[in-house]
């Protein structure tokens, strides 16, 4: 209540509030479940509701343009069956927020499922429409809810002609019933909708209700397959669905009488059709995005199952044909090189997959990810040219964003080569990788050289990386953690490593979040220490909780007063 009574208000207070009494909501309802108990429900619950409904609108009308605080409030409103306030909410949140689609058709959404009106939310989605006269989304959504409009008006009219009532006042109009509101949506749109995306999800929606025959004959004879040629003959889009139909037609015309070997020949058939297009489309539109569809078709029928090992086999002699088509043709995109070797390797095709990672850093020669797959390719066949592709990876990549390089390399030393390699190796990537890159390094040397070396190796080896900065929080931690695993656990040492964190990170000069909140922690561990050690000095706390008060800024410090007073009385 202080807080939110403040002349400079945040906005975390009053989210911090309002999660509060939602919480003790929870609480409320919880115990009103479990012992059966409902006596003044309307007065303790409603009064809570009242406040935080309070609270967001207070803090909405202070930050009305943080779209995340209206959704939440949004969401309270949904949880707690608030519907006239929500209705309240919505309204003032498109007033203020008209330029986001999506708001709108969450508001027509709610009305149209939970109020049941379709009549609001037509409304609003014509409102929309004034605001976002082109927008796909839109259209499609105010589309789909005609069609449920109609099929919902079709199950009622049912339902009453099998009770045998009398529809009296009650008129259904069959132009509605057969979805022609959602045509005279789809007509609109098609005037303002360019391209072949909007008229496929269209379509798609329309399939999803068993009455609209021709209302998806009549999508498909304007804007889809028949008109391909004259319209959207580059779109790999119309492509990809003329060829993905080739399937649906095929389903239309099985028959019920048939064994499984009838039907394993005629899927065969069918993905052979599509594939037959998808020739044609490579042939027609030889684009990266092209192929790039024809390959997710096959992935996608490699991937699924069947009983048929003969039509497995088939499918993946397809897709590596194509992956190799892709590959010959310069047009394979450089995300689906790791499918293809994952597929190769699956396949226990090595040469193969070892030809085609070379191949992809020839072409892709700049890439980071590209490199690295080569090398996981090459590591897991158990070649021996690995050091030397890893000397090649390096010489072609600039030290920067070489990260994963370095660190893939030091992995596969320390399980393959002698520890003098894989230290000699260590030592390189601090001096090859840039400044930022190499804190990774240097706590993965640290961590190493405990593992193979002992206690005073990684002491000597800590001392000589503390001489180069930067350093990262976890790699003192690191080493405060190695102190604390020996039976004789020196404070001194303790002391030391907390000494040389604090001067790199004990004050809150930092843009980093998360290393903004770790400034207390290491200062609370650091007092920790001292008062459970045992040699450690209570008497220190007080000389660090002043250091500490110093250094310090802003929240932190609150929070850190809090804490420090729950360790000195025992409770933390």
């Amino acid at each position: 209540e202080y807080k939110i009574q403040r002349r400079a208000l945040r906005k975390e207070d009053f989210i911090n509030y309002i999660q509060y009494e939602i919480n003790l909501l929870e609480l409320i309802k919880k115990r009103r479940a479990r012992i059966g108990y409902s006596f003044k429900k309307d007065e303790i619950e409603h009064s809570i509701l009242q406040r935080v409904h309070s609270l967001f609108n207070r803090a909405i009308g202070k930050w009305k343009d943080d779209v995340q605080l209206w959704l939440s409030h949004v969401a309270f409103c949904k949880q707690w069956n608030a519907k006239h306030q929500l209705s309240k909410v919505f309204s003032t949140m498109l007033a203020i927020h008209p330029n986001k689609p999506a708001l709108w058709i969450m508001a027509a959404k709610w009305e149209m499922e939970t109020q049941l009106s379709s009549e609001s939310a037509r409304r609003l989605f014509l409102r929309a429409l004034r605001f976002h006269p082109e927008c796909p989304k839109l259209y499609q959504e105010y589309f789909r809810m005609e069609l449920m409009h109609a099929e919902k008006q079709r199950k009622e009219k049912k339902a009453f002609e099998q009770a045998k009532m009398d529809l009296g006042e009650f008129n259904y109009s069959e132009e509605i019933l057969n979805g022609e509101l959602a045509r005279i949506v789809y007509r609109d749109a098609a005037q303002k909708i360019k391209g072949v995306e909007f008229h496929l999800a269209v379509l798609s929606i329309a399939k999803l209700f068993d009455f609209t025959q021709d209302l998806q004959k009549e999508i498909l004879e304007r804007h889809g397959v028949f008109s391909l040629q004259t319209k959207y003959a580059d779109d790999p889009l119309t492509w990809d669905y003329m060829a993905r139909r080739e399937l649906e037609l095929g389903s239309l015309q099985s028959t019920e009488h048939t064994t499984k070997q009838m039907k394993v020949s005629e899927m065969t058939q069918r993905e052979e059709r599509c594939c037959a297009v998808f020739e044609e489309a490579v042939s027609a539109v030889p684009t990266e995005d092209m192929w790039k569809c024809y390959i997710t078709f096959c992935l996608e029928r490699c991937n699924r199952k069947t009983n048929s090992e003969e039509l497995k086999q088939k499918r993946l002699d397809r897709t590596l044909s194509v992956f190799n088509k892709a590959h010959e043709s310069s047009l394979l995109p450089e995300v689906l090189y790791k499918q293809w070797l994952q597929l190769l390797l699956e396949s226990n095709l090595f040469e193969k997959a070892t030809e085609v990672a070379e191949a992809a850093t020839k072409r892709f020669s700049p890439s980071v990810e590209v490199w690295q797959m080569r090398l996981q390719v090459l590591i897991q066949v158990k070649s021996d040219d690995v050091t030397e592709c890893f000397e090649e990876a390096i010489k072609h990549m600039k030290s920067k964003g070489t990260l994963p390089l370095w660190t893939l390399w030091v992995e596969w030393s320390e399980g393959t080569n002698s520890k003098e390699d894989t230290e000699a190796l260590y030592q390189r990537s601090l001096r090859a990788t840039t400044p930022a890159e190499s804190v990774t390094m240097k706590e993965k040397y640290l961590d190493w050289t405990y593992r193979n070396g002992g206690y005073k190796k990684v002491k000597r080896v800590f001392t000589s990386l503390c001489e180069n900065r930067p350093f990262s929080l976890d790699f003192f931690r690191k080493m405060i953690q190695i102190e604390k695993e020996q039976e004789s656990c020196k404070m001194l040492h303790l002391r030391e490593y907390y000494e040389r964190a604090l001067r790199e990170f004990g004050s809150t000069d930092s843009d980093n979040q998360n290393l903004y909140f770790s400034f207390k922690i290491i200062w609370l561990d650091y007092v920790k220490e001292e008062l459970s050690h045992p040699q450690g000095k209570p008497e220190n706390c007080g000389s660090i909780h002043w250091r500490a008060m110093k250094m310090l800024q802003g929240d932190l410090v609150e929070d850190f007063v809090s804490k420090y007073t729950l360790l000195q009385t025992g409770h933390l």
